[in-house]
């Protein structure tokens, strides 16, 4: 899914997400492709990926990490 950001929103690279979730930026990648994360394509070709939906993916995770070490 390819969308247009607004003006003011932050976009990360795929290395940064990848650093957010002590992940290989190959795994963002097919997290995209496989419609987990919308990723936005620069004029040459590299994803993006939008902050906010970063950030609410991440808070996702981390409540259900935490659940399972309980």
């Amino acid at each position: 899914m390819v969308t247009r950001p607004t003006e003011t929103e932050s976009l990360l690279t795929p290395a940064e997400v990848a650093a957010m979730f002590r992940v290989d930026p190959k795994t963002v990648t097919r997290w995209a492709k496989a419609g987990k994360l919308s990723a936005i394509r620069t004029l040459g070709g590299h994803r993006r990926y939008r902050e906010s939906e970063v950030k609410e993916l991440l808070g996702d995770v981390i409540p259900a990490q935490r659940s399972a070490r309980d």
